[in-house]
């Protein structure tokens, strides 16, 4: 009872601890969710014990023959013209692949981009009987009888997803935004290097605003500049950020730096931030380079190839200084607590670390050609 009310719970406890727990609507449910796991676990322990030490099934039957379906349907694809009639049993045929056979055979496709990407799991209730997309065995319960990638959509048992390997190509109709997007799960999504976002508002700004004053200084509009955020959320690469459309380049920029502050991990992460602060406190400016050339190893791919992309921009824009008036310590200024934020959301650490912030964007930019 909780506040005059009943609430039905099945706890999972492991000898020591409760690791878990299930929440029922009404103690129907959760007789019949104990019910249908006690059953199974009556008779099928021998079974459900080999799924747990060794739930690898790379090989079996079903697997095998859908990663050569999709092998065949890739390469025909390739080699043919796209047929404008498909039969329904084409259809039931591409509706049965796993999206776990789909990621199999995108090793097939040379312009696919294979940065690394944990799964996104999430405890969800399958209506109707399902089955997992590694171990291909029955997921029994009444609910969350298992978990969904909320990014590509695979589903697997809790258990089985300790297991799956860091995989996930994210489905482009699971992402609803460009911004507050995770970077590596746009980029993939996408099938591009870097998010377009990034790709498309620099190539409008070196077209023609390299030697405005003040670029990335000066502020566009904020009614504007959300404008064009909307732009891309809603469409995507056909955004339309032309000069006819918003002349004041300021809007542009202004756009760029809202996507890196709105993404949920910036381009320098959490798990780097503290190691590049040490690195810029270093007082050798050779061991300092040396320093946060270490430092760059670590990002992910995707961040590392997005922070590579943008220092290059960066330094052209440095080489107009003489119209734009912007030279490497003041995009430091400005782009220092846009690429990198300290873990703690602390005010104080923040003020503290904002002249290392501004040194490190600055070691990057005039060191582009040998830190990247």
């Amino acid at each position: 009872m909780f506040g005059n009310q009943t609430l039905n719970y099945r706890l999972f406890y492991d000898g020591k601890h409760f690791v878990g727990e299930k929440r029922f609507e009404s103690i129907h449910d959760l007789v019949t969710d104990g019910l249908i796991t006690l059953y199974i676990e009556t008779k099928a322990s021998e079974y459900i014990s080999k799924m747990t030490t060794n739930p690898i099934y790379e090989h079996i039957g079903y697997a095998t023959l859908l990663r050569e379906k999709v092998s065949r349907r890739l390469s025909r694809s390739k080699n043919e013209p796209r047929k404008t009639n498909v039969t329904n049993e084409e259809h039931a045929t591409v509706d049965k692949i796993s999206s776990l056979v789909r990621r199999a055979a995108l090793t097939h496709n040379d312009n696919h981009f294979n940065y690394e990407k944990t799964h996104n799991f999430k405890v969800h209730t399958f209506r109707g009987p399902h089955w997992c997309e590694y171990c291909a065995n029955f997921m029994w319960g009444l609910i969350a009888q298992g978990v969904r990638c909320s990014d590509c959509g695979l589903n697997v048992h809790k258990q089985c997803s300790k297991h799956v390997p860091n995989d996930c190509q994210p489905d482009l109709k699971r992402i609803k935004k460009v911004y507050c997007c995770d970077l590596t799960t746009l980029v993939k999504a996408h099938n591009t290097q870097r998010p377009m976002v990034v790709d498309i508002c620099i190539r409008e700004i070196e077209a023609r605003g390299l030697k405005s004053e003040g670029l990335y200084r000066v502020s566009g509009f904020t009614e504007h500049i959300e404008d064009v955020k909307m732009a891309f959320d809603r469409d995507g690469e056909k955004a339309d950020i032309s000069a006819s459309t918003y002349p004041d380049i300021n809007i542009i920029t202004g756009a760029l730096k809202l996507y890196f502050r709105d993404l949920p991990i910036p381009i320098i992460t959490y798990d780097t931030y503290s190691k590049f602060i040490d690195a810029a406190k270093i007082s050798s400016a050779d061991e300092r380079l040396e320093a946060v050339h270490e430092v760059l190893m670590l990002l992910p791919p995707a961040h590392y190839e997005t922070l590579r992309y943008l220092m290059i921009h960066l330094k052209k824009v440095t080489q107009n200084e003489k119209d734009n008036f912007m030279n490497a310590e003041n995009l430091g200024i400005v782009f220092g607590p846009t690429l990198m934020r300290p873990p703690e959301d602390s005010m104080l650490t923040t003020l503290h670390d904002m002249r290392y912030q501004k040194l490190i964007v600055q070691i990057l930019i005039e060191n582009e050609d040998v830190l990247f």
